[in-house]
């Protein structure tokens, strides 16, 4: 239960009972479903069935910026269900995925074979397309031109594993870059955002190599499991003959220094998403932009040093996420978190560990970049324990009456 997990953390507590309660829609407001089209109402119910942590924040973009971003995100999920699918023979994928792009102006066009948990983007790719083809010609040229561009890379990687760290980046650029790179285009086209924001592609790319390169890190144990390689064979060959080596408890030292040097070099993307950050100017693109990366600096320094990579799946807690949510609404919040995170990497860097240096490194430049490095003011830091004591259970006691006693909104 999630209450639970954060009873050690008060101000998780007070944020997850305020969430419940309303809170979250200070930077998630509700859709007005009933003034859209059917089919663009289909869409948002794929959005919310098929996205894990973007839903929520690429409803709250005002304007049509929502339903450019809806469609982009509903696009590459289509592209990325084809990548995944590994029952699609390879000289059928290869042809798909160059072409993809194109189907975007076939009507009819949809794909009834895929075995993916996400098939239904592929099944109704129809809906999609039409809900595109609504867009302005300025969103249509941004999705069709990455569209193409992610379709390609990912063609390139079937045929090859991840071997170098240059090749690391590539693939991240080819997955993720490229979606931090559309996403800034059509926040420039949407005018809610300066034209620099858009022309600026190496910051966009940092955006999206920091997101991904924290869930091929997260995902180790899962992906080996199900014979997928992304942690680049120029990393993990120097602690290990095999990949799946490193899950061996036998190799935990080995695998730690594995480890942390992916954390070190996901790290040196940090300045240029402080950077990023701080020239939005639309509240609402700024949450959309910020939530994630507050949440992937948090799963960072939890994956950091930690046995528990190689042994499940590492998750910052919901209480943990939500008051991250609730803070990350401007810039001073969104540095302080990340000093805060950085700093907490920087007190578990090993004596002993082979990347000790760079890590150190990258943790300062991340410090000198941060406005402040004190933690934010708690709202629960004055309370005395035995009232603290009380309003925890009150808290539990509530979160459990919403949870079961109220309906969910869409």
């Amino acid at each position: 239960m999630d209450i639970v997990k954060s009873l050690g953390h008060p101000e998780e507590l007070f944020n997850l009972f305020k969430f419940k309660m309303g809170g979250c829609r200070t930077v998630m407001p509700k859709l007005d479903y009933e003034s859209m089209s059917e089919s663009l109402r289909t869409c948002y119910l794929y959005l919310n069935q098929t996205s894990r942590s973007f839903a929520a924040v690429i409803q709250a973009l005002d304007g049509e910026l929502r339903h450019a971003v809806c469609i982009f995100y509903l696009v590459l999920r289509a592209l990325d269900t084809v990548e995944d699918d590994m029952t699609i023979p390879f000289e059928k994928k290869v042809p798909m995925l160059n072409d993809f792009h194109t189907y975007l102006y076939q009507a009819d066009w949809c794909f009834t074979e895929s075995h993916e948990r996400d098939k239904q983007v592929l099944e109704d790719f129809a809906t999609i397309s039409l809900e595109f083809r609504n867009l302005g010609q300025e969103y249509q040229d941004v999705i069709s031109d990455i569209c193409q561009r992610m379709g390609v890379g990912m063609a390139e990687f079937l045929e090859k594993k991840v071997g170098s760290m240059k090749e690391w980046d590539q693939y991240c650029h080819y997955v993720a870059g490229l979606v931090g790179i559309g996403l800034s285009q059509l926040f420039s086209a949407s005018q809610l955002e300066d034209p620099e924001v858009g022309r600026d592609t190496e910051l966009a790319n940092s955006m999206g190599l920091f997101l991904q390169k924290t869930n091929i890190i997260r995902d180790y144990l899962e992906d080996i499991q199900v014979a997928r390689a992304f942690w680049p064979q120029e990393a993990w060959s120097q602690f290990a003959c095999h990949l799946e080596d490193l899950a061996e408890p036998a190799h935990l030292t080995s695998a730690l220094s594995c480890l942390n040097l992916l954390v070190t070099d996901a790290l040196r993307h940090v300045p240029d998403v402080i950077s990023y950050l701080a020239r939005l100017r639309n509240q609402s693109v700024f949450n959309f932009c910020a939530i994630p990366q507050v949440m992937a600096i948090a799963t960072l320094s939890a994956c950091y040093n930690n046995p528990q990579v190689f042994q499940g799946v590492v998750k910052i807690r919901k209480g943990q996420a939500v008051t991250l949510m609730m803070q990350a609404t401007n810039m001073a919040a969104v540095q302080s978190i990340m000093a805060q995170y950085s700093q907490k990497m920087l007190h578990r860097v090993s004596l002993t560990d082979p990347s000790r240096d760079k890590t150190l490194r990258i943790l300062r430049v991340i410090q000198e970049r941060t406005v402040s490095q004190t933690t934010l003011p708690s709202r629960t830091t004055h309370l005395s324990p035995i009232y603290l004591s009380a309003a925890m259970l009150i808290a539990a006691l509530s979160w459990q009456y919403l949870s079961t006693g109220q309906p969910e909104g869409p």
